[in-house]
Formats: C-alpha cells, sequence, structure tokens
C-alpha cells in the first residue's frame, strides 16, 4: 500500500496480520483481512483513527511479545521511554530497544512512541530511520523538541 512515509507491504496468515514491512513487493492476493488493515493504516494516516482493531499473530521470544504487548498500550499521542518498559519489565533498555528493533508490526504496534532517556529521539528500524519515528510522532501530535 502507498502511505505517506512510502510503501508498506502487509502480511497475513489465514486469519492474523503478521507483518508490516517498510518498501513495496509483488501485491499478493488482497484479501479481506489486508483490506481492512490497509484501510485502518489509511485513515491513521489521514488523522481518523487513533488505535488499531486488528487480529495479529506475532512471532518472537516471550520477552519481545512482552515489549510489544506494553508498546501497544502506549496511548496515541503519548511516548514512553525505553527505561520506562525496561522497569516494568525488571529489564534493561537495551533490551527493550533490541525487541523495540524486532517489532513484526510497527505502526500497529506504536514502536515510534518509545524514546530514549529524557525524551530523546533514538534510531527507528522502518522507512528513513529516525525521520520516520519523528514524522510518525509529528501525525500524532507529539510535540517534538
Amino acid at each position: 500500500m502507498k502511505s505517506p512515509l512510502g510503501p508498506l507491504t502487509l502480511f497475513a496468515d489465514a486469519d492474523a496480520l503478521i507483518a508490516v514491512e517498510w518498501g513495496g513487493a509483488p501485491d499478493p492476493a488482497p484479501t479481506p483481512l489486508l483490506r481492512e488493515a490497509a484501510l485502518q493504516l489509511e485513515a491513521y494516516f489521514r488523522g481518523r483513527l487513533t488505535s488499531f482493531e486488528l487480529p495479529l499473530r506475532l512471532s518472537g521470544s516471550p520477552f519481545q511479545r512482552a515489549v510489544w504487548a506494553l508498546m501497544g498500550d502506549i496511548a496515541y499521542g503519548s511516548t514512553r521511554t525505553y527505561g520506562d518498559l525496561a522497569r516494568e519489565l525488571d529489564s534493561a533498555p537495551r533490551a527493550v530497544g533490541g525487541a523495540c528493533g524486532r517489532n513484526p508490526v510497527p505502526i500497529i504496534v506504536p514502536c515510534h512512541r518509545v524514546l530514549g532517556a529524557g525524551g530523546r529521539m533514538t534510531g527507528y528500524s522502518g522507512g528513513a530511520g529516525v525521520e520516520t519515528k519523528q514524522a510518525l510522532l509529528r501525525l500524532e501530535g507529539v510535540n517534538l523538541l
């Protein structure tokens, strides 16, 4: 699908979204789930959707899934730090950052809402990196210093 931040490719299995990847790929056979995911992402980019209602099947370690669950709880227009999430999981910020970088469904599980200590803008594994992270946060109305 086309997005304001470049092409995105959506992947699903029989009944759940399993990945959102930056860049284009040959168009898969459209399914009702892929069409719905694209519609919800389009509404998000237009500022008309603040949370996604899609079935997800995320493959990862138990720790990664725990980080992704916490990221999923970060409200639209809000941010948390890697340290915040690490404290909740009794872990280290760097480990949380590693799990963020392996998030298979960016935007939908909002890893862009996780910042470094003191609100510092840190890396982002999708699109154009930090520029993409900043664009997503601006779209959500986050005041970037």
